[in-house]
């Protein structure tokens, strides 16, 4: 939990200090990138970091993560520019690929099914209290001492997450091989990189037909290509084809990306619609998105009493109806709406995907033995940044798209900088393709199945 730690609070603490450090460093162009490049560097080691886990054990994974993390908030914390700065935090989502997986990997581990309802509970309070503690923690270090300390506040943390580990001891199963499949792995990471980038930068950084934008998902496709190839023919491939058809890996999968596509809807334009629209300050709209990170948990900790009772199928169909009634309301929200009316409806979606998701991975951890479970999960936490990342390019499509036929071939101006009158109308949009992508979670119970048994791939 205290490793988990790390990358919880990590995801939330460096938002709200993002105006001090462009103050500071300069390069108010590219601080995006301090988040995409650790979105990427997170997506693509996952699943290399999960495949090692199952040939030479969770602990020494788990351990490289935290180091590597922790090299990577160091240097965080020295950047000279913000160039250096974005570096850095590539280095940290490095490392971030192995703590988050590898913690719910070692869950699956050493819990029984029926503890491990009450296990998640405790992951779960993690990511709640780094929902609160993160923001505010930022805003501190940010106003009234030093950003840098955003960082550098980890180096600690991590130093008693790696003295902690240090008395774990694993009971590992000897691999039938160490050999990992470098081809294979070097091909998703490519062809992960490629992809995603182009997704999360197309239509911001270039326009979506633009040659940049083309080569970039040609190289993506190209090399996603080889790699069906190459897993075909590999040994032991890094990514078995068995989780696309596992009857409890597929559909727990199938979740994370969904549920990835809809949280970008919701923690991009949410608040966007709270300051622009409706003229809150930008504390009030982290408020009023607070709301999902505080839901989620909660749901978290109480969906092993639905799934040991009523079946994993149930448990993900009502979290399912809890996003699309979610959705359902922030779709009604308007230009006269009060913050509550904004704020409610991320609560249930909050709610909802703590049923959706959460349910799914506890279900894929159980229905796999411990030589691939690293697999199964690591293709979970994928599945999630492979979802956010095409919810960028959706939501963006759609939001952008509106704006600039209102504009009619004019000069466009920043989403942020648009009168109300023009943004609310196409985050109205945005919030009915939400609901459309909402839709998808009831197929995906429908495919969940009931009760859980180790199977065969």
């Amino acid at each position: 939990m205290v490793s988990l730690s790390l990358v919880a609070i990590d995801l939330t603490i460096l938002a709200t200090a993002v105006p001090s450090v462009v103050k500071d460093l300069g390069g108010f162009e590219q601080f995006p990138w301090l988040f995409s490049i650790y979105v990427l560097a997170t997506a693509v080691t996952t699943p290399l970091y999960a495949k090692v886990a199952d040939r030479l054990g969770r602990k020494p994974v788990m351990v490289a993560g935290v180091v590597a993390f922790l090299i990577g908030s160091l240097l965080c914390g020295l950047a000279w520019s913000l160039t250096a700065l974005i570096v850095f935090r590539a280095i940290q989502g490095i490392g971030a690929g192995a703590i988050q997986p590898m913690a719910m990997t070692i869950v699956s581990d050493i819990y029984t099914l029926e503890e491990r309802a009450v296990a998640t509970s405790y992951v779960a309070s993690v990511w709640a209290t780094a929902a609160i503690v993160g923001p505010t923690l930022g805003g501190i270090f940010a106003d009234f001492l030093d950003w840098r300390l955003i960082f550098l506040i980890n180096l600690p943390v991590g130093a008693v997450a790696l003295w902690l580990l240090r008395h774990f001891h694993e009971v590992r199963k000897p691999a039938p091989t160490t050999r990992i499949d470098w081809s294979g792995a070097g091909l998703l990471t490519v062809g992960g990189i490629a992809l995603l980038l182009g997704l999360l930068e197309g239509g911001h950084a270039w326009a979506w037909l633009s040659p940049v934008s083309l080569t970039i998902f040609a190289i993506g496709v190209a090399a996603l290509v080889a790699f069906a190839f190459v897993e075909r023919r590999a040994a032991d491939p890094v990514l078995p084809p068995w989780v696309l058809r596992h009857r409890v890996v597929a559909p727990a999968n199938a979740a994370s990306l969904t549920v990835g596509v809809i949280m970008l809807g919701l923690t991009t334009y949410v608040p966007l619609y709270a300051q622009s629209v409706l003229g809150h300050s930008a504390l009030v709209a982290g408020f009023a998105l607070a709301g999902m990170s505080i839901g989620w948990p909660i749901a978290a900790s109480t969906a092993g009493r639905i799934y040991l009772s009523r079946g994993f199928r149930t448990a993900v169909a009502l979290g399912a109806l809890l996003v699309i009634a979610g959705q359902v309301v922030l779709a009604t929200v308007g230009e006269g709406s009060s913050f509550w009316h904004l704020a409610l409806p991320c609560f249930v979606l909050g709610l909802g995907f703590g049923w959706s998701v959460n349910p799914g991975v506890v279900a894929a951890g159980s229905a796999v033995d411990w030589e691939v479970r690293g697999v199964a999960t690591g293709s979970n936490m994928f599945a999630r940044s492979v979802g956010s990342a095409l919810g960028v390019a959706l939501f963006g499509a759609v939001a952008n798209g509106l704006v600039r036929r209102e504009y009619a071939g004019g000069e466009v101006p920043p989403l942020e900088e648009l009168p109300a009158d023009v943004l609310a109308p196409a985050l109205h949009v945005v919030f009915l393709v939400g609901l459309a992508v909402s839709a998808a979670l009831l197929l995906v119970a429908w495919f969940t199945p009931v009760r859980i048994r180790k199977t065969e791939f």
